[in-house]
This record gives C-alpha cells, sequence and structure tokens, in this order.
C-alpha cells in the first residue's frame, strides 16, 4: 500500500516528506579546499538545509577523522544554534568514521545513528612534529635563529626539543581536552554509560561497542532510519554548494599566485599533493 500511495502522490505532483541532507566528509581544517571541512565552507549548507520549513527534522552525515578543535567546534555550534532558532531536531549518521573533531561535530546532533562497524569516539587531543637537528648537523648545516620573545622558537623542528616547551604544550593540549569533554557531557548527558577515565583517554571504538558506551544512540544508516522514521514516500534533498560558472577553486595552480605560467602550476600541484598527504596520515590513524 506504501508504495501504492507513493505512485498516486507522484501522479498528482505531491512530492513526499522532504528531509535534508547535509554531508560532512573529510579532515577538519581552516583551509578552504577540496575535502577539507571548516565553518566557512559548511555554515552555508547548514543555513539552507535548516530553511526549509516543511522539513521535520535536518539530516547530517559524518565522515571525518578528525582535525582542527576550533572548526569542530564552530560547525557543531552553528548546528545548536540552528536547531534552536528553527525548532528541528538534528539526526546524525555516522558512516565511516567521526572520530575527534568529527565526533565533537556529531554529538551536536540530537541523536546519533552509525554504522556498526564505523569509527567513533577518539576523544583527545594530539600535536605532532618532527625533529631535524641531527639532521642538520650530520649535513654541515648552521640553523641561525633570532627571536624576539624567549618562547617564539617553540616547536621549531631544527632545535632540539626543551622540557619546558613539552609541558607547555600538555598545558596547552589538557585546555582543549577539557574543552572537548565538557561538550560531550553536556550534549550526551546521562546517555553516556562509561566513567571518564574509560571514554576520554583518546580511544576509538566501533560503532556497536559505542552503543554500548553511549556514545550514539542506535545502529543503523540513513535511509533506513528516515523511513522508519517518516514513512516509504521520503524525499531525501541533498544540500550541496553551490558553483559558479567559472570556479577556480579546485584548479592547482590558483593556490600558488595565479594562472601566471608552469612555475604557479607546478607549486599548487605539490601543495595539493602535500595536502592529500596530510589528509592521508590523518584518516590512517584509525586504520582507514
Amino acid at each position: 500500500m506504501g508504495a501504492v500511495r507513493g505512485w498516486l502522490a507522484r501522479l498528482l505532483g505531491k512530492k513526499g516528506t522532504v528531509v535534508p541532507v547535509v554531508r560532512l566528509q573529510g579532515v577538519i581544517a581552516a583551509e578552504q579546499r577540496a575535502g577539507r571541512l571548516n565553518i566557512a565552507g559548511v555554515a552555508p549548507l547548514l543555513e539552507r538545509a535548516f530553511a526549509i520549513k516543511s522539513a521535520p527534522a535536518v539530516a547530517i552525515v559524518v565522515n571525518s577523522p578528525g582535525g582542527s578543535p576550533v572548526q569542530s567546534r564552530l560547525i557543531s555550534k552553528r548546528i545548536r544554534d540552528l536547531a534552536n532558532e528553527h525548532d528541528k531536531p538534528v539526526l546524525v549518521f555516522v558512516e565511516d568514521a567521526a572520530a575527534s573533531g568529527g565526533y565533537f561535530i556529531a554529538v551536536a546532533g540530537d541523536e546519533i545513528i552509525a554504522d556498526p562497524s564505523s569509527v567513533v569516539g577518539s576523544i583527545g587531543v594530539i600535536m605532532a612534529g618532527f625533529g631535524f637537528e641531527d639532521a642538520i648537523q650530520k649535513l654541515g648545516v648552521k640553523r641561525r635563529l633570532y627571536t624576539a620573545g624567549r618562547n617564539k622558537s617553540t616547536l621549531d623542528p631544527f632545535l632540539p626539543e626543551k622540557l619546558e616547551d613539552v609541558e607547555r604544550i600538555k598545558a596547552v593540549e589538557l585546555e582543549i581536552h577539557q574543552v572537548f569533554i565538557d561538550h560531550v557531557k553536556a550534549r550526551r548527558g546521562t546517555r553516556l554509560k562509561a566513567d571518564d577515565d574509560t571514554l576520554f583517554t583518546g580511544e576509538w571504538w566501533t560503532g556497536k561497542r559505542g552503543l554500548e558506551l553511549g556514545l550514539i544512540d542506535r545502529l543503523g544508516d540513513l535511509r533506513s532510519v528516515l523511513r522508519e522514521r517518516f514513512g516509504d514516500d521520503l524525499d531525501l534533498k541533498v544540500i550541496e554548494p553551490k558553483r559558479g560558472l567559472f570556479s577556480f577553486a579546485r584548479l592547482p595552480w590558483s593556490r600558488a599566485g595565479g594562472l601566471d605560467g608552469l612555475g604557479s602550476a607546478q607549486g599548487g600541484l605539490a601543495h595539493e599533493a602535500v595536502a592529500v598527504l596530510e589528509d592521508r596520515l590523518v584518516w590512517s590513524r584509525l586504520g582507514l
């Protein structure tokens, strides 16, 4: 009967229940490029989704290994602000991963639904770098560095690591970690089913285990859950970025200063290659 009603509705020009879908996929970073998530790129999509008055809810698909804690918080806050402004529930669906900053965004949802094999959690903070001081010494390279301010050279990869630098970095990490913890507790509340020493160590889990820990609300996928919730006659409206007729945002040479020759093109390609490698390293922490 549901199929018959859907056929009749289409015949009469009536649409089914409209549910806007916003897909948030990629590493979270302030830099605007393909495959990155940040408030500048995400906010317009969210605003268009919540502006659909007839929609009973907004669905957000999260597929991110994390990234910038600032951009994660800004995106999560914008979701809640719009949800409160338009009085619409938010259903978050986790595909491969909602880890670290990705999970920070996911908890903005009123409900979190994840695939049983997805990755969720990783509620922690990480900073990484390299030390090249021995390498430049072997090469006979002398480092000359001039600063005003005794801590200006913190994290310089060509200087030996200093204990006071490490302690200062750890203090910053702990502050950011506490912001993350407070956010998760505020959003998940009594739904959390484990203690802090289990949940907030930076460990990540499968969606199945995440359900047991109270990090998510149920297992499932977008289409099945929304049909169950709103009926078979469902009209999923995917909200995508608007593109102009002449868009150079994705041209590799445009990042190197313009369309002015082979050198710029090569520089842009090199920049894109490094960015892709950086993204792959973030995903690889989850084995994905």
